[in-house]
């Protein structure tokens, strides 16, 4: 059996104003940090880790750094793969931008936003690859809130027909034989201590 751990970086200045930020590269703010190391402090008191890969972008290594460190594990792989989506032309607005600059109905229009079965498909062949490359090992991968949701979306379908996931939560996958099961999603208990 192969275990996954998903997690979403710490949150940013650009998440706490609402503003879309796909592949933009924003650092993780204090908050973030502190989010960080309080999932890192989970993790070390959970469960043993055998690998850690990273998003390329910023929020997300700073996130892995942080549950590296306090894991004594290094990072394995900085994988682009695992990005956000590309919101193309909405990065860096906030939803009442978005309405005043395009309408109500701005999401009909094409502003470059990647398609949603992209991205899942690019997350599901992320996790495929896992799978074959880190076979019955425990493999932590810190990635991106649309990247992660629609990933699951796609791979678990009936469980998952709508996703929220919040900043450094923990969602764990298990594949047995190629059978793919959920038993923690969007875990966020470390933010509560």
């Amino acid at each position: 059996m192969t275990i996954i751990g998903l997690v979403r970086h710490g949150i940013t200045e650009w998440n706490e104003l609402g503003k879309a930020q796909g592949v933009s590269d924003i650092p993780l703010n204090k908050i973030g940090k502190q989010q960080a190391l309080a999932l890192a402090n989970r993790l070390s008191l959970e469960q043993e880790w055998d690998v850690i890969i990273t998003s390329d972008l910023s929020r997300a290594i700073e996130t892995a750094q942080i549950v590296s460190t306090t894991l004594q594990l290094p990072i394995s792989m900085y994988d682009e793969r695992i990005r956000e989506i590309d919101c193309g032309e909405i990065e860096g607005t906030t939803e009442v931008e978005r309405i005043h600059k395009w309408g109500r109905n701005w999401r009909e229009i094409d502003l470059g936003m990647k398609k949603y079965e992209f991205v899942s498909n690019r997350g599901l062949e992320f996790l495929e690859e896992l799978v074959m490359a880190h076979k019955d090992k425990r493999v932590l991968v810190v990635s991106h809130g649309a990247l992660i949701g629609l990933t699951l979306q796609r791979l678990l379908p009936e469980q998952f027909p709508k996703t929220s996931i919040d900043n450094t939560s923990l969602t764990i996958l298990k594949n047995t034989e190629n059978i793919w099961s959920c038993p923690l999603y969007n875990g966020t208990k470390h933010l509560d201590e």
